[in-house]
């Protein structure tokens, strides 16, 4: 084996790392104090402390002085006020300073969470700072088990801090007081009570937003179009994402209500902040505000989110998910297989067509399928066939429509919100009152959640019903005014009637949202 030869690592300190290691550069070395300005013996300490940190430093040949930095006791308690303290850490970041000296712990920060927090940066920047009192150096050994236990008397500080903001921000949620963020919030602005108001112009574009994405434009093709026409974002920026759209389609102040407590701080040295998952309560608070969007198109779009994100469990288990903006877009099902039908664009010997085929036929799914290919000119001739055949027997689908909503009724449940509601506050009165002990508290707290699920999902059945009977009575409407049959294809009256076209071998089934089912020959 040859010779090895070990090649020393270079220490690097501050900005003059990068100098070459024959002009053993000085290290520019600085001083921060803070001095009090009370009376007239302490007067005199600054230049006390100037001359002895001048002489302490100029006595190490290594070193040079770059100057003093001090701020005076009162303002200290601030560190928003000490602006030399300020000027420092922004003269290491310009890479003046290598090494900064103070007299002690106390005097460098106003407290363990502050001084920790400029200890890490300048470290960050190879700056080491040294406490005389204390004869630490923050970037030796010693230094580190000085940052270790300031980090656990940081975390006790500012958690105490947080609890205290915590408990008064979540006093402020359960009076119902929102608090909201304007600037990047689209379609509102504050009037001078501070109560959110509507931009007129802002909201037309969250309107737009909605219908867009109602008549079948994915998320992409809208922040496209706002794009082209030139539209900001609530934050003023020309660039539109599509989780910006999907955010404002989910958003509830757009009816204005407001779901408080969304994230919650997990970090209490760095603030880090996570998305709520059920860990710490929230507040729901209904008619905050003057809604943007009713609350029926808001109830369409969630539904209509959750269609797109999964829309189908195929019989083999697999679940399709929205690729395609076309009308018929995953509610052409086969009727051998169960399996959605595809749109696809055919070249048949020179002849392009636009066909419709079972997926079972275009990829391996498990399930054997023999299922036709159908010309999209015929799926369309479908739908007119059998919004036709409806409107030439008009008095027997209206009398269907009207069984369905007897149905719809009978179905609803008979629970209200407001009963539901009495019950959470005498149960959160009985929380704040009796809840002395753990295994009573978590008594209330289960039978809140209870009953917090439930008045949840009886407003999404409310809704629900309340959707399918105001569809059923849509379509009576639009039974009775329509005077003429159709005489060509209508894509909107798919995607405001249709809800699954059925393949047979010998018919197409067209169900419609209103609960009617109707076949034709095709």
């Amino acid at each position: 084996m040859g010779n090895v030869m070990l090649i020393p690592a270079r220490r690097q300190v501050g900005s003059n790392a990068r100098k070459k290691e024959e002009e053993k550069p000085k290290l520019r070395v600085a001083a921060y104090c803070r001095v009090s300005t009370d009376s007239d013996e302490q007067a005199t300490s600054y230049e006390a402390q100037v001359e002895h940190y001048t002489e302490y430093i100029q006595k190490n040949p290594d070193w040079e002085f770059t100057g003093i930095y001090a701020d005076d006791g009162i303002s200290g308690t601030n560190t928003k006020k000490r602006e030399e303290f300020n000027r420092m850490i922004d003269d290491c970041k310009a890479g003046k300073i290598d090494m900064i000296i103070t007299k002690s712990i106390s005097r460098f920060a106003r407290n363990t969470l502050d001084c920790l927090k400029y200890i890490r940066e300048l470290k960050d920047m190879n700056i080491p700072v040294i406490f005389e009192k204390e004869s630490i150096n923050t970037m030796d050994a010693k230094g580190e088990i000085l940052i270790t236990i300031m980090a656990s008397l940081a975390q006790q500080e500012s958690q105490s801090l947080s609890q205290n903001v915590k408990m008064g921000i979540q006093f402020r949620y359960q009076q119902g007081k929102v608090q909201i963020n304007h600037n990047r919030f689209l379609g509102y602005t504050k009037d001078a009570d501070g109560n959110l108001v509507i931009d007129p112009e802002q909201a037309e574009i969250v309107k737009r937003i909605y219908r867009e994405y109602l008549e079948g434009l994915s998320m992409d093709k809208i922040a496209a179009g706002l794009e082209r026409d030139g539209i900001l974002t609530g934050a003023g920026k020309a660039k539109w994402h599509t989780s910006t759209i999907n955010k404002i389609l989910r958003n509830e102040k757009y009816i204005g209500d407001a779901l408080l407590q969304k994230t919650y701080t997990t970090d209490f040295l760095n603030k880090t902040r996570v998305k709520n998952n059920g860990l710490m309560p929230q507040y729901y608070v209904e008619g905050n505000h003057e809604a943007i969007i009713p609350k029926e198109i808001y109830l369409q779009v969630q539904e209509e989110l959750v269609r797109r994100r999964v829309v189908k469990t195929s019989a083999n288990g697999k679940k399709r998910s929205y690729s395609c903006n076309h009308c018929f877009s995953q509610i052409v099902i086969c009727g051998e297989c169960g399996e959605m039908f595809r749109r696809l664009h055919w070249n048949n010997r020179g002849v392009k067509s636009i066909v419709w085929r079972c997926i079972s036929r275009l990829e391996s799914t498990g399930l054997e399928c023999h299922a036709r290919t159908i010309n999209e000119l015929v799926l369309q001739d479908a739908v007119v066939k059998a919004i036709n055949q409806m409107l030439g027997d008009k008095s027997s689908y209206q009398a269907q429509l009207q069984l369905n909503i007897a149905s719809v009724i009978r179905a609803s449940q008979a629970t209200s919100v407001e009963n539901i509601d009495e019950k959470l506050m005498a149960l959160q009165q009985e929380l704040i009152q009796k809840a002395q002990s753990k295994e009573v508290y978590d008594e209330i707290a289960d039978e809140i959640f209870r009953l917090r699920e439930l008045r949840q999902q009886t407003i999404v059945d409310t809704a629900t019903r309340d959707e399918q009977i105001k569809r059923i009575n849509d379509l009576q409407d639009y039974i009775s005014q329509q005077t003429a049959h159709l005489t060509e294809f209508d894509e909107l009256l798919v995607r405001r009637w249709v809800k699954q076209i059925t393949i047979w071998d010998d018919r197409i089934t067209v169900e419609l949202k209103s609960g009617v089912s109707i076949d034709v020959d095709a």
